[in-house]
């Protein structure tokens, strides 16, 4: 398996937090527009959050709450955006589970724009 949360080893990965379930990452390649965001991810691999362990979601929201006041603190976010992509149909496009941590900012252009934001449009009617 060629998993790139499975492994850390690209330069442009950092894991920030870890415990023995769980690691918070920035990954600089998929940050984009997203400054200071990153991900929680199970050590072991597990394909979707409705695979985790109980253990490893307690884990997960544990890290959370570190990430939350480590990112208050270095970074005064305004807001945040938390959540998980499941499924190819859910938007994920890489089957490790992991929990999208994104600071936001008042200064963003889609500030005040949530993540059901693009759900809720026309576009999206079928």
């Amino acid at each position: 398996m060629d998993c790139p949360y499975c492994l850390i080893r690209d330069p442009e990965q950092e894991v920030v937090f870890e415990s023995d379930l769980v690691r918070f990452v920035q990954d600089r390649r998929y940050q984009g527009a997203l400054k200071h965001s990153g991900v929680i991810i199970p050590i072991k691999h597990r394909e979707t959050v409705f695979d985790l362990s109980d253990a490893e979601i307690a884990a997960t929201f544990q890290l959370l709450s570190r990430v939350k006041s480590w990112m208050d603190r270095e970074f005064s976010p305004d807001g945040y955006n938390i959540g998980w992509n499941c499924g190819r149909v859910g938007g994920q496009g890489l089957f490790h589970a992991h929990m999208h941590v994104i600071p936001r900012f008042r200064q963003e252009p889609l500030a005040g724009k949530g993540i059901r934001s693009l759900l809720k449009s026309d576009a999206n009617r079928w």
